[in-house]
């Protein structure tokens, strides 16, 4: 029903995909065939890819909600359940919600099959741990921290990165052109973090383990450590079913950098297939195989963490600009007004920085404070306590009053 609410006309696939993976599943439990898993991952992989290029070229309205996060779990269901992790014969009931669960179905985080086992409402006679209303008041916190980090802080900068498309990139100044940079950077972290701590609080409120898919990835020392951090429940399906099948890191170095490159091509591909997202995935391979192979295998590991420190803190908010901006006249035109002395433009207004800071800093400045992890390790420590849940209620009717007085603003994720 919640599927249906936005997307009723591919209520169908989802049907479908559900109850192709559920009797290919059954027939894995019945004797594991090799050629029967190929099958099925075929068949899982084309639909997204089926739909993915007619989404692009046909009709936007084609891509279904959430197909490449279901779709996901349905290949690492079956994988699991051919490597023997998945040892128990699973009911269509179980199967079915766990494909379908609606607070992750339209943008994650990627739950395993194992994990939605662990909820004991499946199960009476596992036992509880806590009451049905604790589980929910600890969810509802959960909720409300990541609904403000989308409401008050993703929303706003968006305004900024809007603002200077309005102006037009060849008219901002350079200064401008870096605060934007950042600007967006922040956005597309607070909206993605804020929807996964909603997504994880509305788990933890059915029962559901908390699952961390952001752990602070700005706090990294290097990208690699990054993106085990930064949406990390989809970093590590990758791992997991892409990069060790193809051999990981086991096979040398020429088929290891081999295998990341796949890895990260796949990536830039799953975000969108126009070409912007095939670079920024060939961009951060780059990154990781010279961090890899030359800053932390020749450097001192000293200077090593510095330099990872600064491509995690100046190299991936520029990677975000490539993600972001989808045409490439666009994007080498953006560049040029960050690093000016590579092109021409003139800004139209030298003061734009100093301008867009004073309206902007009430929301730039808190988005930077919670990037520092003792922050919101402070709170997470302490969210039962009483002033807390004060401060949460009073938040969260904040946030409602903002959103009835704004326009509807997306997830950015919805559309990948």
């Amino acid at each position: 029903m919640f599927y249906a609410v936005g997307d009723i006309r591919m209520l169908p696939a989802l049907l479908a995909a559900i109850i192709v993976n559920f009797l290919f599943g059954k027939a894995q439990f019945a004797e594991k065939s090799k050629s029967l898993l190929f099958f099925i991952l075929a068949i899982d992989a084309g639909m997204l890819v089926e739909f993915k290029i007619l989404g692009q070229f046909v009709n936007s309205s084609l891509l279904p909600i959430g197909i490449s996060f279901y779709i996901f779990k349905m290949i690492s269901y079956q994988m699991d359940v051919y490597s023997g992790k998945i040892d128990k014969d699973a009911r269509f009931i179980d199967v079915a919600t766990y494909f379908s669960m609606f607070p992750q179905i339209v943008s994650g985080p990627i739950m395993r099959y194992e994990k939605f086992l662990e909820n004991p409402m499946l199960d009476e006679s596992a036992g509880r741990d806590k009451s049905i209303f604790a589980h929910i008041e600890d969810g509802l916190r959960y909720f409300v921290i990541g609904l403000a980090m989308k409401v008050l802080i993703a929303d706003h900068l968006s305004m900024l990165w809007h603002d200077i498309g309005t102006i037009g990139y060849e008219s901002i100044s350079t200064p401008l052109a870096w605060l934007g940079a950042y600007a967006y950077t922040l956005e597309l972290y607070f909206d993605f973090w804020g929807y996964s701590l909603m997504a994880g609080g509305i788990g933890v409120m059915i029962g559901f383990p908390f699952i961390v898919n952001f752990d602070h990835p700005y706090g990294s020392f290097s990208v690699s450590e990054f993106y085990r951090r930064w949406h990390a429940t989809l970093g590590s399906w990758f791992r997991d079913y892409i990069y060790f099948p193809l051999g990981g890191s086991r096979k040398g170095s020429a088929r290891t950098v081999f295998n990341l490159l796949v890895v990260w091509l796949i990536t830039g591909f799953w975000h969108g297939i126009t070409p912007n997202f095939i670079l920024w995935g060939i961009v951060l391979f780059v990154i990781i195989v010279c961090e890899k192979y030359l800053v932390f295998k020749v450097l001192p590991e000293k200077l090593g963490k510095v330099i990872g420190k600064i491509n995690v803190l100046v190299l991936i908010p520029l990677t975000w600009v490539i993600f972001a901006i989808t045409d490439f006249d666009m994007l080498a035109m953006y560049f040029s007004r960050l690093f000016p002395f590579f092109g021409q433009g003139i800004a139209v207004n030298d003061n734009d920085f100093f301008k867009n800071i004073g309206v902007y800093w009430m929301v730039l400045l808190p988005g930077l404070v919670l990037l520092i992890p003792k922050v919101f390790e402070f709170w997470e420590n302490r969210r039962g306590h009483v002033v807390f849940n004060i401060i949460w209620i009073l938040l969260f009717w904040f946030c409602i009053y903002s959103i009835s007085g704004a326009a509807g603003n997306p997830f950015m994720y919805f559309r990948f």
